[in-house]
């Protein structure tokens, strides 16, 4: 075989995998044939990469969709982000930082599981605006995005008024507010939590989750006594008693939202933390569990065990040092930080502690809430005797807030306060989403989809196991780890280019947050595509391993399912 030499060579590979190579060598693979003689771009056809990198999961077929109801898969014209999404985002960028945009949608073309970007690119959306989106679009009813029974909301004189007048719901709220809050918030509140307070966003639901819990706390200090003038005065000036020295107990890997308080509590990433002033409150590690679950059982429980007993070790350290824990606040699955698991008996044991303490138990279901764990919340997995104190909600319940037991009740005006408190429109459209979930089971949806998208994980898992480890998941909110951030975001990148839209989190994890209304042929289209990702991956960078450096660049403007797409920056 011939040595290297010190001219480039670019090869177009044609067939079910289009791209172009650059290959920094002049003798090519024995089984392409390439004869020495070539130069410049020669075109060559190459079997699909499926079977040169060995075989190609198959998951089933996607059953076939009636495109007035639903799009039939992705379509894709220019990559992501496309011309004009890169001319908008350099106008926002003008106005504000921008970085963080992934591209500009077309919301008016948007359909059912298929988010439509504004250079015409379809999409099967699996990260649903941050696990935001409860139901998208009725699979009954040929609409867009939006489901229709929204759209019928807005379309309905008598909700008008609703939409148009935001009040102060402190002070001015709509005669039918305490009704639609029987509708919507209360027809699904968690056992044992018959108040509800409703808020913005998931920070100022935790926020002041933490705020009714001290009051709770000082309030059960203070017994029958009234509050004294020292602390009336003390507290505007930030000082003890006034201010009393407490503290919530989180979790390393945790997240909270953005604000000061539950800043103080987020530990997912740096970026968020940086530079912003904070509490001297504890944190106790999070159970870091060994994946396949059948076979670490004893090494898990081990785990588990370690977290809760330094749990218990730092309320009493800071008892010690006069800084009381009043609460402890975690979420069912650590979402932003890595969609971190731990089991059902990890948190009742957690709530024990709790309890045993004297501490409240705040349980953040911000990210998991809204039945994508098969269940409405996915707290009610652990099977708890005595319920959370608090427990947070936003993103699928299309309002924030959060629930409480009595005790936890302010006992007065203005203690849990804003202008707002919350949106009665959202209110409206979740009483409508809790119909389109009961009547559709959506619930038992999440539960089948979910079985379908993690047996076709493990199974890639199986076939990729240097690129995919880990895979977990409860309903269809699914994850798996790549072997590094690097890895993991060329991953997003390529997926996103072939038309699907996935979201990372932690260190290296990949997540899956579709819709309720995702179905088992969405899960086998989205392994599908991502088989056949894994298969150019493995090719690629099995070849660069053996030939030295390849660079990937598009070949074709305009490329359909199953084309192989841009790789960057393979060194």
């Amino acid at each position: 075989m011939p040595g290297p030499a010190a001219s480039s060579r670019r090869l177009v590979l044609k067939g079910a995998t289009e791209a172009v190579l650059l290959l920094h060598c002049s003798w090519m693979w024995p089984t392409l044939k390439i004869a020495p003689s070539l130069n410049y771009t020669d075109i060559i056809t190459v079997p699909p990469l499926e079977f040169l990198s060995g075989h190609r999961y198959i998951s089933q077929a996607a059953a076939k969709i009636d495109v007035d109801f639903d799009y039939d898969g992705p379509l894709m014209k220019t990559e992501v982000p496309g011309p004009r999404s890169r001319e908008l985002m350099k106008q926002l960028n003008g106005i504000q930082n921008a970085e963080a945009v992934h591209f500009f949608c077309n919301y008016e073309e948007s359909r059912g599981n298929y988010l439509v970007d504004v250079d015409g690119n379809r999409m099967l959306d699996l990260y649903s605006q941050i696990s935001s989106i409860p139901i998208g679009r009725d699979t009954h009813e040929p609409e867009g995005y939006s489901h229709p029974s929204l759209i019928k909301l807005l379309q309905q004189p008598q909700n008008l008024s609703t939409f148009v007048n935001r009040p102060a719901l402190g002070i001015l709220p709509p005669e039918n507010f305490a009704e639609r809050l029987k509708e919507s918030l209360l027809s699904v509140a968690p056992k044992g939590l018959p108040q509800v307070i409703t808020m913005s966003c998931g920070s100022c639901s935790n926020e002041n989750a933490f705020k009714a819990i001290f009051m709770w706390y000082r309030s059960k200090e203070r017994g029958h006594n009234n509050v004294t003038k020292e602390e009336l005065e003390s507290c505007m000036i930030n000082q003890p008693p006034g201010c009393p020295d407490y503290a919530m107990l989180s979790f390393m890997g945790g997240f909270h939202g953005r604000t000061m308080g539950c800043l103080a509590t987020t530990h997912s990433k740096a970026i968020h933390k940086l530079d912003i002033p904070s509490l001297d409150w504890p944190i106790a590690p999070f159970p870091r569990l060994k994946y396949p679950l059948e076979d670490f059982v004893k090494e898990n429980q081990q785990e588990e065990a370690r977290c809760l007993e330094e749990v218990e070790d730092l309320i009493v350290k800071y008892r010690k040092k006069k800084k009381i824990v009043a609460g402890i606040i975690i979420e069912p699955i650590q979402s932003e930080g890595g969609d971190n698991h731990a089991s059902d008996d990890f948190f009742r044991k957690l709530r024990d502690i709790a309890r045993k303490h004297g501490c409240a138990f705040l349980v953040d279901e911000v990210q998991t809430g809204g039945g994508c764990t098969g269940k409405f919340w996915a707290h009610e997995h652990w099977g708890l005797d005595d319920p959370a104190d608090v427990v947070t909600f936003s993103k699928k319940m299309m309002t924030g807030g959060f629930f409480h037991k009595e005790e936890f009740r302010p006992n007065a005006p203005y203690r849990i306060f804003n202008t707002w408190l919350g949106d009665p429109s959202k209110n409206l459209m979740l009483a409508e989403v809790i119909k389109v979930i009961k009547r559709e089971d959506l619930l038992n949806n999440a539960t089948h989809a979910g079985k379908a998208l993690l047996t076709g994980l493990l199974d890639l898992q199986a076939r990729y196991p240097h690129l995919i480890s880990r895979v977990r998941g409860r309903g269809t909110f699914c994850s798996f780890d790549t072997p590094n951030d690097a890895t993991r975001n060329k991953l997003i990148t390529i997926a996103r280019n072939k038309g699907v839209v996935l979201g990372g989190c932690g260190d290296r994890s990949i997540r899956f947050r579709p819709t309720l209304i995702f179905k088992d042929h969405h899960a086998h289209l989205f392994l599908n595509i991502f088989s056949d990702i894994l298969a150019n991956f493995n090719f690629i960078r099995s070849h660069h391993c053996l030939y030295g450096t390849v660079n990937v660049i598009p070949f074709s403007p305009k490329r359909q399912v199953g084309h192989f797409d841009s790789f960057a920056g393979f060194t």
